[in-house]
């Protein structure tokens, strides 16, 4: 068994602290990487403090993580000792169903298995997030990072990137189209940067234009006060995508009347009260509500791909690690541009 050391929630009330405990040894096709970032998404919060009622504990979260391989299986191909590897959402899946095998292991037939608080596919330990010192994972469910990336600001695209890069994909986000996004915090800043990169004309939906300026520094090429009904108007029948990345509960028709005929909105966001719509907003222009998760393993490694290519990273802010129950704290409050990231080395 290998020794690990993170920070752990004992029980949905604590706050997370030291905790020891171990992994098993890795398999021929298994690398162990020692972790150097790892980024702070919403949903840890979520999970954590089991807002969302699935919560196993002792709990150690993180998802979005970047470390140096220390080990690799015999079988082995991808990486070497010394290389840099990601991990992202989910460490394993069934590999033999019909979405496995094109390359959409997220969608497992038979549930994949998430980077912490479920069962490992292996030998039914509770797997144990980021918030560590290493990791054990098949060479399948880890990617590649190009050099010119730096590693904190790459930890956040194994969940907020994929999950806003997906959809954008899916529904052909690009030139002669206009993205709406709405929210700008974690996963709205990604999708804004890689809507634009795309080539779409942008608009960011925001109900504080204090965030007017960063969403123009972003990519954004409009950006509209929700709140304000005129405003909302002016782009009434207009969308051919709007990506709605936001968790909290909020209007799902003030969107809606805004696509085109055809047109889709997509919800990333995860609200803890589901949302309600009224069928006319999508009956009468054959619009479509639909939902996207994080993306394959291939997705995933073309994402980091392109954002070597483009120079696309997310903005953080590096935090120590003894500092994860502020950033929580601070994460309600929407106290972050855009990322809070890890850095591991400073768990002792």
């Amino acid at each position: 068994m290998l020794s690990s050391k993170g920070y752990a929630a004992l029980d949905k009330q604590s706050a997370l602290g030291p905790f020891n405990f171990t992994r098993r040894e890795p398999l021929a096709s298994e690398i162990v990487i020692e972790i150097l970032y790892c980024g702070v998404c919403h949903s840890d919060l979520h999970m954590a403090r089991n807002e969302w009622g699935n919560a196993v504990y002792p709990m150690v979260p993180g998802h979005e993580i970047v470390g140096s391989v220390t080990a690799a299986g015999g079988a082995v191909t991808k990486f070497k000792v010394g290389d840099i590897a990601a991990i992202g959402v989910i460490v394993d899946s069934c590999r033999k169903c019909t979405p496995c095998n094109r390359g959409e292991e997220h969608f497992c037939d038979e549930g994949a298995t998430l980077t912490y608080a479920v069962p490992d596919r292996i030998d039914g330990s509770i797997t144990m997030g980021g918030y560590s010192n290493n990791y054990v994972v098949d060479e399948r469910f880890a990617h590649t990072i190009p050099a010119n990336l730096d590693l904190a600001a790459v930890a956040p695209l194994l969940c907020a990137g994929i999950t806003t890069y997906s959809p954008l994909r899916h529904w052909k986000a690009g030139p002669g189209k206009k993205v709406g996004i709405v929210g700008l915090g974690g996963l709205g800043h990604m999708a804004l940067k890689f809507a634009h990169s795309f080539g779409a004309h942008v608009v960011q939906f925001t109900t504080n234009l204090r965030k007017k300026e960063d969403a123009l520094r972003l990519g954004a090429d409009e950006v509209v006060l929700s709140t304000d009904p005129e405003a909302m108007k002016t782009h009434a029948k207009s969308f051919d995508l709007i990506l709605d990345t936001v968790s909290a509960p909020h209007s799902i028709d003030d969107y809606l009347v805004l696509l085109k005929q055809d047109a889709t909105m997509t919800l990333v966001g995860l609200p803890e009260v589901p949302p309600s719509f009224g069928v006319f907003n999508l009956i009468t222009k054959r619009a479509s509500i639909a939902g996207s998760m994080i993306g394959g393993m291939p997705e995933t490694q073309e994402m980091l791909d392109y954002c070597g290519e483009y120079n696309i990273t997310s903005d953080v802010e590096v935090i120590r690690i003894d500092q994860i129950n502020e950033a929580f704290e601070r994460l309600l409050k929407q106290d972050v541009k855009y990322r809070f990231v890890i850095d591991m080395s400073s768990l002792v």
